[in-house]
């Protein structure tokens, strides 16, 4: 997937707490060929004999050619052996940098000994983000990165990173940011290990079920759908940052899709978004889970940043607009693929519920004041529909072609949840 830069490039979808990383192993920096389909293995690292589940694997990149100095413009590792990992990003140091190049890797299936062919990353993610000038992007501890891919469990990976050819009237030679870093992340168990629960809310279930049409607060406002809880998909709540932080009201939700593939089952979906969760707080440096909510292909619906599913949670979704709205990311990329029917139906039911809890009417439109992007200077008054696109905010191919063009269906069918 593709998106455009502030000029015309695209940016997409997608996207440590912060606290140090330990330091790695040194990387292999032995040169690897870049036109073959299946290398020889490089001196691999020895394979540990137990694994511990959760946690992530941060590891430098090197250069592949001669170019040693910093930002040299091909880096990456030659395969090797590694600890078992689900999902797989690349970080650097600067999030302000954008990385003008192609990122590819390749895993080995823990399960049959199988390499992957080359796959390539989304190297646009920054709007994916809090807002400019918020605590969260002002912290010092976030950093650039790729949107993350789901590769299902694997021990074995080989990245190359390449920067863009230049113009043609260009001088010298693009490189690439400092401080390229492959993060391997092992997703952990379903249920969180009893320390948790000092900082999950008291009596939360796994699952909080659907509410009947009769039991509607308000007027306007669909039933509360299905959802299943922190709990229920396994948060641990170490990870993210103590206490919650809130805007005023939700007047739109903005529709994403995570961009981390399609090739999931819908009983992995829980281990994805602690993937997700993980790569968003420990290798971005996050606060917590950017999204407010995750929708899988077969229409659960996950709680995401932690806060309360009927507060409006501050999120980290759509740079420059997440004051009073929501962030609803649907596991997948849509780039040239249908979302499923459920998908979109959860979509409906979610957003007749929560924006109806505000007043909202899904098929209207609304204003939100820009915090700043690349289609929005800061302070402008934006209307926007009360469903939108990530696109919508900011100059991206989030949520895919083919999710976005689905959206007036999601409207209507929202609309008529809430009886409209």
């Amino acid at each position: 997937m593709r998106g455009f830069l502030a000029s015309s490039t695209g940016v997409t979808c997608a996207a440590a707490l912060a606290l140090p990383l330990a330091p790695p192993a040194a990387a292999n920096t032995t040169t690897s060929s870049s036109s073959s389909s299946a290398p020889p293995v490089t001196s691999p690292t020895a394979r540990p004999e137990t694994h511990a589940p959760g946690g992530t694997q941060s590891l430098p990149l090197a250069p592949l050619a001669r170019d040693r100095a910093p930002g040299a413009a091909e880096q990456g590792l030659p395969r090797r052996d590694v600890r078992h990992f689900s999902l797989v990003g690349v970080v650097w140091d600067n999030p302000a940098t954008e990385l003008h190049g192609r990122v590819e890797v390749r895993t080995r299936a823990t399960a049959t000994g199988a390499w992957s062919g080359w796959r390539e990353l989304e190297t646009h993610n920054a709007d994916h983000a809090a807002d400019p000038g918020t605590p969260e992007s002002t912290s010092g501890r976030v950093r650039g990165a790729t949107a993350p891919l789901w590769v299902g469990e694997s021990d074995g990976v080989e990245v190359r990173v390449r920067a863009a050819d230049p113009p043609a009237a260009a001088r010298t030679a693009p490189r690439l940011p400092t401080g390229l870093r492959l993060e391997l992340v092992d997703p952990g168990e379903d249920t969180p290990p009893p320390a948790n629960r000092a900082r999950t809310r008291a009596a939360q279930p796994a699952v909080l079920p659907a509410l009947p049409a009769r039991q509607k607060t308000k007027p306007h406002a669909g039933p509360r759908p299905r959802i299943t809880t922190r709990r229920g998909w396994g948060a641990d709540e170490k990870l993210r940052q103590k206490g919650f932080v809130y805007t005023k009201k939700i007047k739109a939700a903005f529709v994403h899709h995570s961009d981390t593939g399609n090739n999931y089952r819908c009983s992995q979906a829980p281990s994805v978004i602690r993937g997700i969760y993980r790569y968003h707080v420990r290798s971005m440096g996050w606060r917590d889970l950017g999204y407010n909510f995750l929708v899988d292909k077969c229409g659960n619906i996950y709680e995401g940043r932690a806060g309360g599913v009927s507060k409006p949670v501050l999120g980290a979704h759509t740079l420059g607009f997440n004051s009073n709205s929501m962030g609803i990311a649907v596991l997948g990329t849509y780039s040239s693929k249908k979302p499923s029917s459920a998908a979109l139906k959860a979509i409906a039911r979610l957003t007749a519920w929560k924006v109806g809890l505000y007043g909202m009417n899904p098929r209207g439109k609304t204003y939100l004041k820009s915090g700043g992007g690349n289609l929005y200077p800061k302070g402008r008054k934006v209307r926007l529909n009360v469903i939108s696109g990530h696109r919508d905010g900011f100059a991206t191919n989030c949520p895919g072609k083919k999710l976005y063009a689905k959206l007036g269906t999601a409207r209507a069918k929202a609309a008529a949840y809430q009886g409209r």
